[in-house]
């Protein structure tokens, strides 16, 4: 009864404290339904992306379940998506507020913050995924950044293969 009681208390206690942080709770219900789903499945979530004869490592994610080409980019902070991708994965681009400074290789440029209900890529699946939106015109190609990578088990650099390893 005791070791009831303890257990009711701790549940209790973790679930204010995530109450009081949406963002983590987010991602604890994340984390929890995906590792349900894949230890159900007993299969591991590999994605290996091959480089393209430019050096980078270029695929094409889900955003929203729309196809939008990325190229990783581990110096990015944050996915970083055109204009154009974001409007064709349907985000208010209306409403936006281009805000946050950001430096990218072809300069500074202004973006906005916007929260992209689904980023898929292959078998690897992530929900309120953080990312940037920059004006039309201001970037070539989206950029899958960290808000997307920090989210994996790991990912890793071979000579000519990325290799995306997603929580089990």
């Amino acid at each position: 009864m005791r070791f009831l009681i303890l257990v009711v208390m701790l549940l209790t206690i973790g679930g204010a404290t995530l109450a009081a942080q949406p963002a983590a709770l987010l991602q604890v219900k994340h984390m929890a339904r995906y590792a349900i789903t894949s230890w159900s499945q007993g299969k591991p979530r590999l994605v290996n992306i091959n480089r393209a004869h430019n050096g980078d490592f270029e695929l094409r994610a889900k955003v929203n379940g729309v196809a939008a080409p990325m190229v990783i980019d581990t110096g990015a902070t944050s996915v970083v998506l055109t204009y154009e991708a974001a409007s064709a994965a349907g985000l208010p681009l209306d409403l936006a507020n281009y805000d946050v400074d950001l430096e990218t290789a072809g300069g500074r440029v202004r973006a906005a913050r916007v929260t992209l209900d689904r980023v898929a890529v292959g078998k690897l699946v992530e929900l309120s995924v953080p990312a940037l939106v920059v004006p039309r015109g201001q970037l070539r190609t989206s950029l899958l950044g960290m808000s997307f990578l920090n989210r994996l088990e790991s990912w890793e650099v071979r000579p000519d293969t990325l290799i995306l390893r997603g929580y089990p």
